[in-house]
């Protein structure tokens, strides 16, 4: 498949989970790894998000002070999305919304639609669009799938020792799915950041096998 090069970044709890059970919002790590997530979107020339996160974070998908910035690309199944919702109502890069199901007919204004596969839209986004690195900050559901697709290159992880979420139901990385991936993923770490003040681990990982990162 050709497509753009492809990061991830999560913040994960002590025990595995990127949320609760009742989907805790994005907060609950520090300044530091704040900046850090600005600092990645910053590196990307379009940013992925499934709709659930969208919403739950109430995010923009936006870098503060940039001239240029990226496409905000959003997944979901049905594009049921408020036009009322924050990312409509600061400026940013153009929004492209996939489909990947039946479209609600309710699309907000602005929003470039695509109805087709996860494979098909990142291979849209490299010809159409000339992206060539696609930073995705989740959730777990949409990372399953780019795992799935073996399509992630570098995975960029803040493991929060100060926090426990627990639960059966809290997602993980990969979602809540219990099932193991088909095959397995190899990668190597390639940063290790330990951060005593704050309780948190700064990680990187490469996948083995992964071309350069793009400049």
């Amino acid at each position: 498949m050709f497509r753009p090069w492809i990061s991830t970044n999560l913040a994960l709890s002590a025990d595995g989970k990127i949320s609760s059970v009742l989907e805790r919002p994005s907060g609950w790590t520090s300044e530091a790894d704040h900046r850090r997530l600005l600092e990645l979107r910053a590196a990307a020339d379009a940013l992925l998000v499934g709709r659930g996160t969208l919403d739950a974070d109430r995010m923009t998908m936006t870098v503060p002070g940039a001239t240029l910035q990226p496409l905000r690309c959003i997944v979901s199944r049905s594009g049921a999305i408020s036009s009322e919702h924050p990312i409509f109502q600061k400026p940013g890069g153009p929004i492209h919304l996939l489909v990947t199901g039946d479209p609600t007919p309710l699309i907000p204004l602005g929003v470039s639609l695509h109805q087709d596969s996860l494979s098909g839209f990142l291979q849209s986004l490299a010809n159409c669009h000339q992206v060539k690195h696609i930073h995705c900050e989740g959730g777990g559901s949409l990372i399953r799938a780019l795992a799935e697709l073996d399509a992630i290159d570098e995975f960029h992880l803040t493991l929060a020792g100060h926090t426990i979420f627990g639960g059966q139901e809290a997602p993980t990385a990969t979602g809540k799915s219990l099932e193991f991936l088909p095959d397995s993923r190899n990668f190597e770490m390639t940063h290790f950041e330990p951060m005593v003040t704050t309780g948190e681990c700064f990680l990187t990982y490469r996948r083995i096998g992964a071309g350069p990162k793009p400049q």
